[in-house]
């Protein structure tokens, strides 16, 4: 089974093309982190407990509704004002919420992919904005990159769509994430020739978003054809062998663009 990186920058388009890609032709099962983030901390959780007892003490708003009855929700726009910005303090409690949730929905990720490998499906979309930062890029046999050239399209998209968002919210919220050009040049970096890594530009209309998805699955498709992937499933040896030339591809791909990146900084 292939694994499909998806991932992005807020407000580039992301989620759109994962709606694209589980909707026919392509009818692709979509395991989202972003979901699966919100169910490791519904309330009663491990995960949500141990986000009240570090943030509730000095976070007065961030249960939604009457912060004094049991099991009530996170406010999670007040909880975004807590750990999106570059200051100090905003980055240890954006660490801190990422060392709570990312193990959670890591065990979740893994859960489905299972799921989805013994049901004998050709390929599955792994959608994480967050995904060669977490590493997960190293077990996906390709990475799209959905992304923007121009940095004022995706704010003035992230304010449309988040209207109580203030230009300075929409911005740390942006700058949290990186810039997806970056992230863009990253995925090139894994192979564009063998669609290891694939970039779809989202400046324009949703008529050219899905005219630059058609051609990333067209090439995508024919270097991972469907007989491959029913091929590993009934010979699962034959699968683990793949899978582990696959990591150790990725992993040696990783090291190549740290090397580059530091070679880049020694230049400036």
């Amino acid at each position: 089974m292939l694994i499909i990186g998806l991932t992005g920058s807020i407000a580039t388009g992301k989620s759109t093309v994962s709606s694209i890609l589980s909707a026919p032709p392509y009818s692709l099962p979509i395991v989202d982190a972003d979901l699966l983030a919100r169910k490791v901390v519904e309330p009663g959780t491990p995960g949500y407990k141990a986000i009240v007892n570090y943030f509730g003490p000095t976070t007065p708003d961030l249960l939604a509704g009457d912060a004094t009855a049991h099991g009530q929700p996170l406010n999670r726009p007040a909880l975004g004002r807590r750990v999106f910005g570059d200051t100090e303090e905003r980055k240890r409690d954006r660490q801190v919420l990422n060392r709570i949730i990312h193990p959670a929905v890591r065990w979740e990720i893994n859960k489905a992919l299972v799921s989805h490998y013994v049901r004998g499906q050709w390929a599955v979309v792994l959608d994480v904005p967050l995904l060669f930062e977490s590493g997960m890029d190293l077990i996906c046999g390709t990475v799209i990159v959905v992304g923007v050239r121009d940095p004022a399209v995706q704010m003035a998209r992230l304010r449309a769509r988040d209207a109580h968002l203030t230009a300075e919210d929409a911005e740390n919220r942006v700058r949290s994430q990186g810039d997806v050009r970056h992230k863009a040049a990253q995925a090139e970096f894994r192979g564009t020739t063998s669609a290891r890594g694939v970039v779809v530009w989202n400046d324009a209309d949703r008529t050219e978003l899905e005219r630059a998805v058609q051609e990333a699955m067209t090439s995508i498709a024919a270097s991972s054809p469907r007989w491959w992937a029913w091929t590993l499933l009934i010979a699962p040896p034959v699968g683990v062998g793949i899978a582990a030339w696959n990591l150790m591809v990725n992993f040696a791909t990783q090291k190549g663009w740290e090397k580059k990146e530091r070679e880049d900084k020694a230049r400036l």
